[in-house]
């Protein structure tokens, strides 16, 4: 893999990728009047849940669904106005957002609690938001790029896991993807994010939480356990020689599946080169069978569950979730009373059934 680093006009780091062999320069300078980039986020922390919430208002102005000929992820190109990718090509790129809702250059000054409530500290939000564009081509859904491509992808979360790390007072690094506009997505070129957080979100803080009282309790290995009922179990959909995808026992969503790894690695970088070939390849599998469940493409979020870049990294077990909103045909599940209310997942889907569905997907 070949790291190009370069700044936008307004400072942000951007980093080009390519696989080994590429002629690519990536030369061209971002020739744009941007303002800086001014970042007020801030941190409150929820007393009675034990968790942090963000909170980013700068961020109402961001880009909403432009046309494609004004999309800010396609390449810069003669007879269209720059984009944040200065270069007429790529094949991976990754920059700074530039409406962060978090930020290494955050201003620090900030109360120490919100007015009026003691118990909800406050702090700056710092930490960092990045981009990572998967093609220049703004047309392709990422379900259609070919392995190498993929291959290039792994490497690119993996290289960016470790940059995000190692910031002093980053606690845990997320790639995620979000994909179609039903789920949220702003900007229809195919792409996702990395976020680098100051804290320990709260589904990794219950995880560690769930892997340390197994282990008071029985003096057993929960994530061990686990992966290996799962991969004998039912609900199995697709397996290579060091990744298994399945739907979870207990899925919240209407259809999800996890890919786990079958050495125990905490995160991404842990990989080795044989494992990230199979991951591409099955990840690509996974990605074939939301597009193709239905008549149209599922939308569906991709995170990535990485150990803390601190605490309980012996015990993690790197993981995907890959999951979608899409419960039938024209039906969504919408988080309504019961799971926003009270955090207590109804599931329209049987996950057995789900798995049997997936596995019979063709295309």
């Amino acid at each position: 893999m070949i790291r190009t680093t370069r700044r936008l006009a307004d400072g942000r780091e951007i980093v080009y990728y390519d696989a080994d062999g590429s002629r690519a320069r990536h030369d061209a300078v971002d020739t744009r009047d941007l303002p800086p980039v001014s970042t007020h986020s801030r941190l409150r922390w929820d007393a009675l849940l034990g968790e942090w919430v963000a909170y980013a208002s700068h961020r109402q102005s961001r880009t909403f669904l432009p046309p494609a000929d004004q999309c800010p992820l396609c390449p810069t190109r003669p007879g269209r106005p720059p984009t944040e990718v200065p270069d007429a090509e790529y094949q991976i790129v990754v920059f700074e957002n530039r409406f962060p809702s978090l930020a290494t250059g955050v201003d620090p000054d900030v109360p120490p609690a919100a007015p009026g409530s003691p118990h909800a500290e406050q702090r700056p939000g710092f930490g960092r938001c990045e981009v990572v564009v998967f093609t220049s081509d703004h047309d392709r859904a990422p379900a259609d790029l070919d392995p190498a491509r993929l291959r290039l992808l792994v490497d690119v979360w993996a290289d960016r896991t470790e940059a995000l790390s190692a910031i002093e007072g980053i606690e845990y690094v997320f790639p995620f993807e979000n994909h179609g506009e039903e789920i949220g997505v702003t900007l229809s070129h195919p792409h996702g994010q990395v976020y680098a957080y100051s804290f320990l979100p709260a589904r990794a803080q219950r995880l560690l939480a769930s892997v340390e009282r197994h282990r008071a309790q029985t003096g057993g290995d929960l994530f061990a356990e686990v992966v290996a009922a799962e991969r004998s179990g039912p609900r199995v959909v697709a397996a290579n020689e060091h990744w298994t995808a399945f739907v979870p026992a207990a899925a919240r969503w209407p259809y999800e599946l996890q890919l786990v790894p079958h050495r125990r690695v905490p995160d991404l970088p842990g990989l080795d080169a044989e494992e990230r070939d199979a991951l591409a390849e099955l990840f690509g599998d996974a990605l074939g069978r939301f597009a193709h469940r239905f008549d149209e493409p599922m939308n569906y979020i991709a995170a990535w569950n990485q150990a803390p870049v601190r605490r309980g990294r012996e015990d993690w077990w790197l993981h995907l979730q890959l999951f979608s909103f899409r419960r039938a045909p024209g039906k969504l599940k919408y988080l309504a009373g019961s799971e926003s209310g009270m955090g207590a997942f109804i599931s329209d889907t049987d996950p057995e059934d789900v798995a049997e569905q997936l596995r019979a997907v063709t295309w």
